[in-house]
């Protein structure tokens, strides 16, 4: 179910990373004032030169004269989305895979009961198409995706240099235009990309859709399934019970949303623009660079010489992410490994192809990395399923799930150092009926923790 305990991981730097690395978040998470030069570039300019689509740029140019509330068009971005979805079949969803998806996902529920303290969280259960996806998820992206794009627009009118905005004049408003059509058009591209990949609502880790709402995307597992040797009815179940478990946590969590969430935005708030730095960084990549080795300059503009360093405010929010999400992720795998450890001998090869999967990045997730990107790194994801499973495993389920209580009592960076001693001296709580257990934990849930580190709600 979890890694072997004590095994080691691989080198990882001290400094927190972005959790977003790989999907859904990187580009605009991940340097260059959040991505606004990213990979996805200006529509109608290609990639490797050349001369212009005009038309393109011309309708581009257009839609970005038009006037729009927010950092960024979001008519604009929702349109290329879809356009990017329609390039590929996207069949509409069946009666019967909505029924086979509703059925796996009440199946899943009913193993769920008998290894998490917390109640169903599904409302809803069905099968989506790609496009369905995208429309269905897209208020939650705004509420991702803005805040990067207008930290990025703020910091080019209040953090560049007075001379530079003088120089500027009037343009600094079509400036601001400008970087906002820049966003439309990564985020259409990248939502539309990504839709193209995911294979549930939960996918990607973060809560995209209001609580209780859980979907599939059989489109989607289809190809994830291929060549794994595993039945499609188990591939279903396995994914629907990824989906339940997730849903379970967020929904009994009270402060759990918010919490991820917030994160995000406050990594995006922290947005600065240090050309100093910037200089340096470029300054110490050009060292012993040949400017006439088209390979050696493209290899230098990939490996990140105009990205941005990351402000205080960014690697706390980026660390407390990670932490997090890892947490999340590696309850979901304990749970889940808990649920199909006698009923489901398929489980352990499907966990690990999911695994590896979020370990890779998927192709709409890399391409997707100059819009927010989101990749666990799979040795924090490993050592937190460890440390729920050495927890179960010694104090039992009570005590593995009280600890979602409030953020205060989650498990630190310095715990997932050491997953099998996390609380490794603390007594199991006193046993408690079914009764009083529920209404102390709805309790405390309700009351969203009592601790200053609990988050702002959005």
């Amino acid at each position: 179910m979890s890694e072997t305990p004590g095994q080691p991981g691989p080198e990882e730097p001290d400094e927190p990373q972005n959790p977003f690395k790989g999907t859904p978040f990187e580009g605009l998470f991940g340097g260059a004032a959040g991505g606004a030069g990213g990979a996805g570039g200006f529509p109608g300019f290609p990639a490797g030169g050349g001369m212009p689509d005009l038309s393109q740029l011309f309708g581009q140019l257009q839609a970005l004269m038009q006037p729009y509330d927010g950092p960024l068009n979001w008519d604009v971005a929702l349109d290329l989305a879809r356009k990017t979805v329609a390039q590929r079949p996207d069949p509409s969803v069946t009666q019967r895979q909505k029924d086979a998806v509703a059925d796996a996902v009440q199946l899943a529920d009913h193993w769920l009961d008998d290894t998490t303290a917390f109640p169903s969280g599904v409302k809803t259960a069905t099968a989506w198409s790609r496009a369905e996806w995208l429309v269905n998820t897209l208020d939650v992206w705004k509420v991702l995706v803005e805040p990067v794009a207008q930290s990025s627009v703020n910091a080019m009118s209040t953090q560049l240099p007075e001379e530079m905005k003088a120089m500027a004049g009037p343009m600094m408003g079509f400036l601001g235009k400008a970087v906002g059509a820049l966003y439309a058009n990564q985020a259409g591209s990248g939502l539309g990309q990504l839709a193209g990949d995911v294979l549930s609502v939960s996918d990607i880790g973060v809560p995209l859709t209001e609580p209780g709402r859980a979907a599939l995307l059989p489109t989607n597992i289809a190809p994830f399934a291929e060549g794994l040797g595993v039945s499609e009815d188990d591939v279903l179940l396995f994914l629907a019970l990824r989906e339940a478990a997730h849903q379970r946590l967020f929904a009994g969590v009270s402060w759990l949303r918010d919490h991820v969430i917030g994160a995000v935005r406050d990594y995006a708030t922290g947005v600065e623009i240090n050309l100093d730095a910037i200089q340096q960084r470029v300054q110490e990549q050009l060292q012993g660079l040949d400017m006439n080795n088209p390979e050696e300059l493209q290899k230098a503009f990939e490996t990140g010489m105009f990205e941005l360093p990351e402000s205080p405010q960014q690697k706390a929010a980026l660390e407390r992410l990670e932490i997090v999400l890892a947490l999340v992720e590696g309850w979901v795998d304990e749970v889940v490994g808990l649920a199909t450890a006698e009923r489901m001998p398929a489980a352990a090869k499907l966990q690990e192809a999911v695994r590896r999967r979020r370990a890779a990045g998927g192709p709409a997730e890399q391409t997707f990395a100059t819009l927010v990107g989101l990749e666990l790194r799979p040795r924090r994801l490993r050592d937190a399923a460890t440390l729920w499973g050495s927890l179960r495993t010694r104090q039992g389920i009570e005590a593995r799930d009280g600890v979602w209580m409030s953020p205060a009592l989650l498990p630190t960076a310095k715990d997932l150092d050491d997953p099998l001693g996390f609380r490794e001296g603390a007594e199991a709580p006193a046993a408690l009926t079914e009764d009083d257990f529920d209404a102390e934990l709805r309790k405390l849930l309700e009351g969203g923790g009592e601790s200053g580190d609990t988050p702002d709600a959005e």
